[in-house]
């Protein structure tokens, strides 16, 4: 399997750019994969790292159902230290994408922190995922600190009859 097939599988849909993995799980499945500024077709794209693992995606969602964001927001918003944290990991991810922005881009351009937010949490997932692809981002370390471990028995996707799937045999533990 290779990780565009197993990306498509994870995410249940084709990619729409380049498939470039920065995080694998304990397993070596792809966890994150980092994202071109502008997709296949020339579309701006904000966030820089998505995360494809499903474990982490379905924990999250119920992270942000029961809340999540606002809690984050509210953190930022009482705690000087943990917003000056965050505005620098928002700063750097916005230099970081903005760095791979080709100068023959399309007119537009993403713009905005973590997953395009200009203030305040986008999501939480967007965060996660660049905390889990090595950069430092409190809001990601926290979500880390309620999702983790992602600790499957068995990969989320498999090769059945010459086509990858998401595995019928995973179960979230």
């Amino acid at each position: 399997m290779d990780d565009r097939q197993v990306v498509a599988a994870q995410i249940e849909r084709e990619p729409r750019s380049v498939v470039d993995v920065v995080s694998r799980c304990h397993l070596n499945m792809p966890t994150v994969i980092r994202v071109p500024p502008h997709l296949d077709d020339g579309t701006p794209f904000p966030t820089l790292y998505w995360l494809t693992c499903p474990l982490a995606t379905r924990r999250i969602g119920r992270l942000e159902a029961a809340g999540g964001v606002k809690r984050a927001d509210a953190r930022i918003a009482a705690e000087p230290e943990l917003a000056i944290a965050y505005q620098r990991a928002m700063d750097r991810y916005e230099r970081d994408r903005e760095a791979l922005i080709a100068p023959d881009a399309p007119m537009y351009r993403p713009s905005g922190g973590v997953g395009g937010s200009r203030r305040g949490v986008k999501c939480l997932h967007a965060h996660y995922a660049d905390h889990a692809s090595g950069n430092e981002n409190p809001i990601g370390a926290n979500t880390a600190d309620s999702v983790e471990p992602l600790d499957c028995a068995i990969e989320c996707v498999a090769e059945i009859d010459g086509r990858v799937v998401v595995n019928p045999d995973w179960v979230e533990p």
